[in-house]
């Protein structure tokens, strides 16, 4: 378990063009006793990196200026920053995300619109590897075919296997909120049916309200939608009510 006191010993650097995502986000980490510094694109970001020791950074992709994946191959670049964790914030809509993110040396992806408690694990999960990081820290690289294209991925074997385990367990995340909603939606069209089902009738006389809004009396309208047919006769309480001395006699 993390402890949230030693959190504000951690500073994690959020790049985000959009201000409200940023102050979301930064209120979220805050919350979360992290100390946080916000960038509005990937220049500011890497200004502010070269300045504040930074513990990791969660950057967007699309942004003015300098997007996620430059502003990560620049940090990953340079001898100073590249042990610094970089968490992309993307909407995965292309397979070739992945890719990219291989290429530019992220550590993680995190899908948006992103849940709360799962973004926290996975920062908690990077403070946890910090450590192993740097001890395997050597890099590898793998040429890969994509698209039609020669692809050479150069990174740590560990940052490797954590952006493709993020990317996995994202998509396990999307699938069970797909699979809750698939949920509600069922339910839902289980309770529009029962709505449906209600039939207006009139609390005095019986009448039925039928769908063309006109009022009918219970046998027909039975009949219409059903196709039964009838016979009439009285029940035990209504034969008492109306021929008491006739009932009186069956009883006989």
């Amino acid at each position: 378990m993390i402890n949230l006191s030693k959190n504000r010993d951690i500073t994690i650097l959020v790049v985000e063009d959009s201000i409200t995502q940023a102050e979301c986000l930064k209120y979220l980490l805050e919350d979360n006793n992290y100390r946080v510094l916000l960038a509005s694109n990937g220049k500011e970001g890497l200004d502010i990196v070269s300045k504040e020791k930074t513990t990791i950074i969660i950057t967007d992709i699309l942004m003015p200026e300098m997007n996620g994946y430059e502003l990560c191959k620049a940090i990953k670049g340079n001898e100073n920053t590249r042990d610094i964790p970089v968490i992309l914030l993307t909407n995965l809509s292309d397979p070739e995300d992945v890719i990219r993110g291989l290429e530019c040396g992220a550590d993680n992806f995190i899908t948006k619109p992103y849940d709360n408690k799962f973004l926290i694990s996975r920062i908690n999960y990077l403070l946890l590897n910090l450590d192993m990081r740097k001890i395997s820290s050597s890099e590898m690289a793998i040429e890969i075919f994509f698209g039609g294209k020669k692809q050479v991925i150069t990174s740590s074997r560990i940052q490797i296997l954590d952006l493709l385990l993020s990317t996995f367990e994202a998509a396990i995340q999307k699938n069970k909120e797909l699979l809750d909603a698939n949920r509600e939606l069922r339910r839902a069209n289980e309770k529009i049916r029962r709505l449906e089902g209600l039939i207006p009738i009139c609390a005095r006389c019986k009448k039925i309200k039928d769908d063309n809004g006109y009022w009918k009396q219970i046998e027909e309208y039975l009949k219409e939608n059903s196709g039964v047919e009838f016979t009439h006769g009285f029940c035990p309480d209504c034969l008492k009510s109306l021929y008491p001395d006739f009932l009186d006699k069956i009883k006989e």
